[in-house]
């Protein structure tokens, strides 16, 4: 596997494009096939271009995850807890097993968090220079919380979605009723999906990792140091607010009690999960840790050339979006309607976790936002689940696990974990590669077997 996994990464890096390329033959892909089942040019142009700018909410969200995580991160406090954890492996295969277990526990609570922590953590073992650590493949472990195991903790967003009936739209409401927690993401099933995901996942990080002297360390890449420099002495009068802490006290006074009332009037797993919170949260704590204006100025300047890739690529996978579901063909069906259409047809009671994830997983790749997504699917996804008797909770999770295969080799989601490391998607991709091909059927297939254990429950209506 180890052999196998050099040969995938070897061909990676020579064959497979820069992310927004990969973006861009998306887009000439979806619209060709629009085009095919009839939809005119007017209409293909349009929802391209009404669906260009309909991410920008959650483009800035996505730069703000890593400027936020970089800014924590990079006091000294977190920056000294970081290079304590990298102290921990003993060689370079532990190492990036390691990584890969910090990810996908961190992913059960935020994959924000996750994609952030496990850059920052592979770069402090990269400063090990007596530890022969392979940078791809620990960039890949860094990668698993979002690839594998995300979608089936406190984040989903699915689950977040089914379990608070205000959020949910009318018609879906109508559909499914109201699924807690206790039907999704903390069923028994789901607890063991994803025990084995992660033991699978560690086990495959273990056997591909490359031996030491075919590791392709951080020096490597030419990968820049990243440890902040001690702040100058003060040069002039007008840098007296840069360098006093009166602005960072008062300022984070401010975001703590907005942060305190958002926490006492919300449950806390629905508050974390939204990712403005998320966000505010991380650049409060991260200027009250850095503590002089400056210093937290320092740290937003090293972070933002790290979302060069969010804020170009993004766009193009908004316009995918419309496209697949705002292009009606000559009968007034849309592609996204099609697909469904075809996999709800062919399934049946038994069969339907194995056609719904895979036809998740298909859909996944070309429109990945978990949330965004299961607005789309979930109407029909969880109408076919009604009608073929599936347990509607075990349908939610179906959606969950299938829907992060296609993220182990898309680089939508790599962007700002690549911008912490300074790689390129075909670094890792060779890596991520391997878990995919393990993953795809021991998903489908303990989906299969699990739900096969449940039975179904009609819709209960919020109280």
């Amino acid at each position: 596997m180890a052999r196998a996994a050099l040969r995938s990464a070897a061909w990676a890096e020579r064959w497979f494009p820069d992310a927004w390329v990969f973006a861009a033959l998306g887009v000439i892909l979806i619209a060709a096939m629009v085009l095919a089942f009839g939809a005119t040019p007017t209409a293909t142009v349009n929802a391209f271009g009404d669906g260009f700018w309909s991410l920008i909410p959650f483009t800035m969200q996505m730069a703000f995850v890593v400027i936020g995580g970089y800014v924590v991160a990079s006091a000294p406090i977190v920056a000294r807890f970081i290079d304590a954890l990298a102290r921990i492996p003993r060689t370079g295969r532990g190492a990036i097993c390691f990584v890969g277990l910090i990810s996908m526990l961190a992913s059960l609570l935020s994959w924000g968090f996750s994609l952030v922590f496990g850059g920052l953590l592979v770069r402090s073992l990269a400063k090990r220079t007596e530890l022969r650590m392979d940078y791809r493949a620990a960039g890949a472990a860094a990668y698993l919380g979002l690839g594998a195991v995300w979608a089936m903790g406190l984040s989903s967003s699915a689950a977040q979605l089914q379990a608070n009936p205000k959020s949910m739209p009318p018609g879906l409401l109508a559909i499914t009723g109201v699924l807690p927690f206790g039907q999704t993401i903390f069923l028994w099933q789901s607890i063991v999906l994803t025990a084995v995901l992660i033991a699978v996942s560690l086990l495959i990080c273990w056997l591909t990792a490359p031996s030491d002297t075919q590791a392709r360390t951080a020096e490597d890449f030419a990968i820049a140091e990243t440890t902040p420099s001690t702040l100058p002495p003060r040069s002039r009068p007008g840098e007296w607010l840069e360098y006093s802490p009166a602005l960072s006290i008062l300022i984070g006074l401010l975001g703590l009690g907005w942060l305190g009332y958002e926490f006492a009037s919300k449950p806390v797993v629905t508050a974390i999960a939204n990712l403005n919170t998320y966000n505010f949260l991380f650049l409060t704590i991260g200027l009250l840790l850095h503590w002089r204006p400056r210093s937290f100025l320092n740290a937003v300047t090293r972070a933002v050339p790290s979302t060069t890739g969010v804020l170009i690529q993004f766009p193009l996978y908004g316009g995918i979006a419309a496209l697949l579901t705002h292009a009606p063909g000559a009968d007034g069906a849309t592609v996204a309607h099609r697909l469904s259409g075809l996999f709800v047809h062919i399934a049946s009671t038994g069969s339907f976790p194995l056609v719904m994830g895979a036809y998740s997983a298909i859909l996944g790749f070309f429109v990945p936002s978990g949330g965004g997504k299961w607005l789309v699917e979930a109407p029909y996804v969880m109408q076919a689940a009604n009608d073929l008797h599936v347990h509607l909770g075990w349908a939610v999770q179906v959606y969950n696990a299938a829907e992060a295969l296609p993220n182990l080799i898309n680089p939508f989601w790599m962007l700002p974990l690549l911008g912490v490391l300074g790689l390129k998607a075909r670094d890792v991709v060779g890596f991520t590669f391997m878990q995919l091909m393990v993953h795809v059927p021991l998903v489908l297939g303990l989906l299969w077997l699990l739900g096969l254990t449940l039975q179904y429950v009609a819709p209960v209506a919020p109280t």
